[in-house]
């Protein structure tokens, strides 16, 4: 038998992901719940188990005084002696109480301890893996699909991305990677709850830093983020060294590193905008691909009335209303579009992008709460 202990906890350890001294305390701690349970121990009792052989050992930590009042966890100096010569008063000493045999009901007993004891460092290695990792982009594959719920394997870990984490236009199939935000962690009876995301918006940063340098190491920077998730999504960027072109960075040579982010996202559009401190110049660009003949701002109610050439009004408020709606998020105005002929008298073919519509944006971009 020797070695074979050895053997099967340096593979367990191996397959887990959990350090074998990790493993042998959770045996430890096995052994010793059976030992308590059906030797009816009291006191102190510590359990060691032999690395190569597997053999455990248990002790019963016991006080070293002159005179004993409590046999269970007190020795006199004479008997301490016997155990180990170096004994004195004060210290204590380790009593072998090993029985011969734990039984067959006692081994079941350890088995099943142990392997909670495993399920629980496994938690707590996941735990440590990813507990700290929120808001982080990470790469996962589709195990399956069921009850609404898309389950992705994580290496050793398992994540939910739920419903509401989830774009309507994306299809799921068993196997597929996918690029996901890591958007929480949550401690469970049961062990790390992952929860992830394909419809937050700081997914869109995160695929960003990784296909664009100059955003990673700093020299560019995401100021501003607004998404329909899998429709289409706005991005603002600006320099934050002299000579960079913020706008030209994003997109790469010939489109490659937008393009490959759009691939990523399964065809969504993506807008990508240089910033401005000044807020008409920066509702103006927001507005892109239309063109912006006015900004006039009302500070009081932040409002701004824009300003757009007849034949430029559908471009600038988009389909369904989604290029005007996605500025008022990019920019944190409200935006009214006119034409020149209606700047005085509002008509039906003008649009404003209410409060309350840039309200329901923010509900359908951001991430819903999951429940614990």
């Amino acid at each position: 038998m020797r070695g074979e202990f050895y053997a099967a906890i340096s593979q367990l350890s191996l397959e887990r992901g959990i350090p074998r001294d990790v493993l042998i305390k959770s045996v430890e701690e096995a052994v010793k719940a059976v030992y308590r349970k059906n030797y009816d121990a009291s006191g102190d009792i510590e359990v060691k188990i032999d690395p190569n052989t597997g053999q455990a050992t248990v002790y019963r930590v016991l006080q070293v005084v002159e005179n004993v009042k409590d046999p269970k966890t007190q020795i006199s100096l004479a008997d301490a002696k016997k155990i180990d010569k170096e004994a004195r008063i004060g210290s204590v000493v380790h009593q072998d109480v090993t029985p011969d045999t734990f039984g067959r009901i006692a081994a079941q007993m350890t088995k099943q301890v142990m392997l909670q004891k495993i399920r629980e460092a496994e938690h707590e290695t996941i735990y440590k893996e990813f507990g700290d990792r929120e808001g982080e982009l990470v790469t996962g594959v589709v195990q399956r699909v069921e009850n609404g719920l898309v389950i992705v394997q994580l290496g050793k870990a398992e994540a939910i991305m739920p419903k509401a984490e989830q774009v309507e236009s994306e299809n799921y199939k068993p196997g597929q990677r996918l690029k996901v935000l890591l958007l929480k962690v949550v401690k469970t009876p049961r062990g790390p709850q992952l929860i992830v995301s394909r419809r937050d918006k700081n997914l869109l940063k995160r695929l960003f830093e990784i296909e664009v340098p100059e955003i990673y190491n700093g020299s560019v920077e995401i100021k501003a983020i607004a998404r329909i998730p899998g429709v289409r999504s706005k991005i603002a960027v600006a320099a934050r060294q002299p000579g960079i072109d913020p706008v030209g960075s994003c997109v790469g040579v010939r489109g490659t590193r937008v393009q490959n982010v759009v691939d990523e996202l399964q065809g969504e559009k993506i807008d990508i905008i240089q910033w401005s401190d000044d807020p008409a110049t920066f509702i103006a660009r927001a507005l892109s691909p239309a063109q912006v003949n006015e900004v006039i701002l009302d500070k009081e109610t932040k409002t701004a009335t824009v300003i757009v050439p007849e034949k430029q009004l559908s471009l600038a408020i988009g389909k369904d209303g989604q290029n005007a709606r996605l500025a008022a998020n990019l920019t944190g105005w409200r935006i009214d579009i006119r034409s020149p002929e209606n700047v005085e008298h509002f008509s039906s073919s003008s649009t404003s992008v209410s409060e309350e519509q840039t309200d329901r944006l923010e509900q359908d971009v951001s991430a819903e709460t999951i429940s614990e």
